[in-house]
C-alpha cells in the first residue's frame, strides 16, 4: 500500500504570481509566502470583498493588484491559478509566451507534499464525484486507515497536505478545472465515473473537457477505474500514459467480466482483485447496503469499491463502509411520504446527465424541473425518461426549453408551466405536484438546471422543496 518517497518543493526566493483571490487563491498565496516566495496576487475584480481580502494579504507582506488580472507582473517565474480562471485568459497567454509554468492549487499541493506523503485515490467525472469520494473515505476508514475526503469536495488539499495530521491514504475529488492545471499529478489509482457535456464554455470543446478529465489517469500505478456503460471513460484509459503493470478496471451494473466489479443477484461482486479472476468472484456487499440504492448511486459505490480494492482493502471493509455512509443533503434524498406519495430532493441534479440518472431510479414520477439551462438541450433526457413521467411541473428562467422537449418527446405527459422565478414558486410547484400525483408515485425535484435564477445555490433550492413538502405533510 505504500508509495515512493517525494521531496517537498522549495519555493524560497521564487517570484510567484497567484491568479485570483477566493477559496483557493488566498490559501495558495499564504502558503507560498510562508515558504519564502515573493508573491504577487492579481485579480480581475476590485469590489469591497476583494479589497477586504487584499488588505488581509497585504498585512502579511504580499503584493496584491486588484482590477488588473490581465497583465503579467515583471520578474514572474511561476503562475499559480485558481481553478475557475479560463485557459484563454490573456495572463496565461503572456505566461506561455514567456515559457512559464502554470499550476493550479492541486498541482501546488502535489508539489509541496513532504517525504512519505499519503498516496491519492482520485475521482473525477461529470456527476457523482462527491458521493463516490465520500463512500471511498468511509470504506477506507472501515478498513482502519487514516484518511479524509478532500479536494473539490470543499476540503483544501493544501491544508491537508501541509497540516500536522498524518494520513495513510487520501480520497481526492478532482474537477476538470483542477485537472487542467495539474500536469504532474500522479495518483495511486483513479476513476472517471462518466463523461457528459458540462463546462464547455470553460474548456472550449467536448474533446478538451474529456481530455482534462482523462489527465487523472496519467501515471497511475495500480488501477484506472472506468465505467463500462460509458465508452468515453474506457477510451480515456486506453489513451492514458500509466506506469507498467497498471490495470484497467471496469465497473458495471450488470454481471462483471474478469477485471470488473458488478452486480450478481443483488450482490456487489469483485472479479478484478481476486485470485484467478476468470473463475472466481468475491462478494463485497449487497445492493441494499448502498444508501440510497438508486442505480447511479450503486454505480458510485462500485467505483469507490474498485479504488478501495486497488489499495488493498478487504471485502468486509467495503460492506461496512457502505453501510456507514450517509449521503449529503439534496442528493436523491427522501424527504417524506405524504398520502402514499414519496417526495425526493435531488436539487444537486444541476445538469441533464445527473437528472437522467435520478429519473432512472423511479418508475412513476411527477417531475419538478427547470432553472438556468447553461446552454443545455433537453431532448435526449426527456426521450429517455418519458415512459417514467406521470406529469411535469416546470419552474425557472429556462423552463420553456424543457416544456418544448416534453411537447416533442412526451406529448401525452401533463405539464404545468409556472411562470415564476421567485423563491415562493417552489411551494406552488410542490402543491401542483401533489395535485397530479397518485399513491405510489414519486414527486422528484431533479431540476436538470442550475439554481441561480431563483436561489442562491442548489442547497437553498432543495431546502425550499423540503420546507414545501413539510407544509403539505402538516396539512395532510
Amino acid at each position: 500500500m505504500g508509495e515512493q518517497q517525494v521531496t517537498s518543493l522549495d519555493v524560497a526566493g521564487l517570484h510567484v504570481t497567484v491568479a485570483g483571490l477566493g477559496v483557493s487563491g488566498i490559501p495558495a498565496a499564504k502558503v507560498l509566502h510562508a515558504r519564502g516566495a515573493n508573491v504577487t496576487v492579481v485579480n480581475d475584480g476590485d469590489d469591497a470583498r476583494a479589497r477586504e481580502q487584499a488588505a488581509e494579504l497585504e498585512a502579511l507582506g504580499i503584493v496584491v493588484r486588484l482590477g488588473d488580472g490581465a497583465t503579467l507582473p515583471e520578474s514572474t517565474e511561476l503562475i499559480v491559478t485558481t481553478p475557475g480562471w479560463k485557459p484563454d485568459k490573456p495572463l496565461f497567454a503572456a505566461a506561455r509566451a514567456a515559457g512559464l509554468e502554470i499550476w493550479g492549487d492541486v498541482e501546488l499541493a502535489w508539489r509541496l507534499r513532504g517525504p512519505d506523503a499519503a498516496p491519492w485515490l482520485a475521482v473525477t467525472g461529470t456527476n457523482g464525484k462527491t458521493t463516490t469520494v465520500q463512500m471511498l473515505a468511509s470504506i477506507l476508514k472501515a478498513a482502519g486507515l487514516r484518511t479524509a475526503a478532500v479536494g473539490n469536495i470543499g476540503v483544501s488539499l493544501l491544508d491537508v497536505v501541509l497540516g500536522d495530521e498524518q494520513y495513510d491514504v487520501l480520497a481526492v475529488e478532482l474537477s476538470s478545472y483542477q485537472l487542467h492545471w495539474a500536469p504532474s499529478l500522479r495518483a495511486h489509482s483513479a476513476a472517471v465515473l462518466n463523461i457528459a457535456p458540462d463546462h464547455l464554455d470553460w474548456h472550449g470543446s467536448m474533446e478538451a473537457y474529456a481530455a482534462d478529465k482523462g489527465h487523472v489517469y496519467d501515471g497511475n500505478r495500480v488501477a484506472c477505474v472506468y465505467n463500462v456503460a460509458d465508452k468515453a471513460t474506457e477510451d480515456l484509459v486506453r489513451e492514458a500514459d500509466v506506469e507498467e503493470g497498471c490495470r484497467a478496471i471496469g465497473f458495471t451494473l450488470g454481471t462483471p467480466a474478469p477485471s470488473q466489479l458488478g452486480i450478481v443477484e443483488g450482490i456487489l461482486v469483485d472479479r478484478a482483485f481476486v485470485e484467478d479472476r476468470h473463475k472466481n468472484a468475491q462478494e463485497l456487499a449487497e445492493v441494499s447496503d448502498v444508501n440510497p440504492p438508486a442505480p447511479h448511486n450503486v454505480a458510485n459505490a462500485l467505483a469507490a469499491a474498485a479504488l478501495a480494492r486497488a489499495y488493498g482493502v478487504p471485502p468486509k471493509a467495503v460492506r461496512d463502509g457502505l453501510r456507514a455512509f450517509t449521503p449529503d443533503a439534496h442528493r436523491i434524498a427522501h424527504v417524506a411520504d405524504v398520502a402514499g406519495v414519496a417526495y425526493v430532493d435531488d436539487s444537486k441534479a444541476t445538469n441533464t446527465h445527473a437528472a437522467e440518472a435520478s429519473l432512472a431510479a423511479y418508475e412513476s414520477i411527477v417531475w419538478i424541473a427547470g432553472g438556468l439551462a447553461k446552454g443545455a438541450a433537453f431532448d435526449e433526457l426527456v426521450a429517455k425518461s418519458a415512459k417514467r413521467l406521470r406529469a411535469a411541473v416546470l419552474i425557472g428562467a429556462d423552463r420553456g426549453l424543457i416544456r418544448e422537449a416534453l411537447a416533442r418527446h412526451a406529448p401525452e405527459v401533463p405539464v404545468v408551466d409556472l411562470d415564476r422565478t421567485d423563491t415562493g414558486a417552489m411551494l406552488a410547484a410542490v402543491q401542483e405536484a401533489r395535485r397530479l400525483a397518485v399513491a405510489g408515485d414519486t414527486v422528484l425535484l431533479a431540476p436538470a438546471c442550475a439554481s441561480m435564477d431563483m436561489f442562491a445555490n442548489y442547497n437553498q433550492r432543495g431546502d425550499a422543496f423540503a420546507e414545501a413538502v413539510r407544509e403539505l405533510g402538516a396539512g395532510a
